[in-house]
């Protein structure tokens, strides 16, 4: 068995096409099939079931995937091992990070981290928890901020902070006069929110179910920068990170907290527990920590 046999198995679990995969790999279909055919060959049974124009994985196939996933964290481990020879002069750090805290948590630690070690290939990718889940147990990143809990058994997490939501209303709407608004204001108020696939609009789901009612956005935008330029023009109001919302300090829009209930949100780092943390991790947590204690919560 070879390694660039697994590699090509790995795109055939990916993309369920032989001939797409061929194309993503740079090799023509019919080389692609004759190592799918030797791999099978070798271990003994089918890696897929081929049912018409459909490809599908085996159970043969589904334990392969995951030992392939295996063999290839342990190679990169062994990198990342290699690579602390030479201290921090070199080497790759990929950190999926919730879309919410990219833009104002983040860039304090990214700029410090870079300036520090700046032939660090570091990359801050602003995903959804689903996708920083999948891309740590897959090793495709070594980090993952997001919210907590986040409860996997190959996962380990870090408490960072807790925050408030608030609500966010046009400068000029009659709500922007209240000291406080209670949850049941979205029953009567246009709003404008997040998705429900979006983990901070489930939470508002489930706090508003408990109030027995359900909101019904005028819009959802699946981005904090739309959704306030969208609240700036007067479209409604809507419920985002206090820390967000005091990061961007937007004058056409007023900031108010949210009572009864008061909702809150645990963000966390989350990794793999098997897997090697190299410096430039650990440096990286450290850094982000520091920054969050001494700027942002102090």
């Amino acid at each position: 068995m070879e390694l660039k046999q697994l590699e090509y198995f790995m795109a055939v679990c990916r993309e369920l096409h032989f001939t797409r995969a061929a194309e993503k790999l740079g090799i023509a279909q019919p080389s692609l099939s004759q190592q799918i055919r030797l791999l099978e060959h070798e271990i003994g049974t089918p890696l897929f079931d081929r049912v018409g124009k459909k490809t599908l994985i085996t159970e043969a196939g589904k334990i392969l995937l995951d030992h392939s996933y295996n063999v290839f964290h342990e190679l990169s481990q062994a990198k990342a091992a290699i690579s602390e020879l030479q201290g921090l002069k070199r080497g790759t750090l990929k950190i999926g990070a919730l879309l919410t805290v990219v833009n104002y948590l983040l860039p304090p630690t990214v700029i410090g981290f870079h300036h520090s070690y700046p032939n660090v290939e570091l990359s801050v990718l602003g995903l959804r928890t689903g996708d920083i889940y999948e891309g740590l147990l897959q090793n495709k990143l070594d980090l993952g901020i997001v919210y907590l809990p986040m409860e996997h058994e190959d996962l380990a997490t870090i408490p960072l902070y807790k925050q408030n939501l608030a609500l966010a209303a046009p400068i000029g709407h009659p709500i922007a006069k209240e000291r406080f608004v209670h949850l049941d204001v979205l029953k009567d108020v246009p709003s404008v929110l997040l998705p429900s696939t979006y983990y901070m609009r489930q939470l508002i789901n489930d706090a508003c179910r408990s109030l027995d009612f359900t909101p019904h956005p005028a819009l959802e935008l699946s981005t904090m920068e739309s959704i306030i330029n969208m609240v700036n023009k007067g479209v409604g109001v809507t419920i985002l990170p206090k820390a967000y919302l005091d990061y961007i300090a937007n004058k056409g829009i007023r900031t108010i907290p949210i009572q009864n209930p008061t909702l809150t949100t645990q963000i966390g780092i989350v990794y793999r527990k098997n897997k090697y943390l190299c410096a430039a991790s650990r440096v990286f947590m450290e850094q982000l920590i520091a920054t969050i204690k001494n700027e942002y919560f102090d």
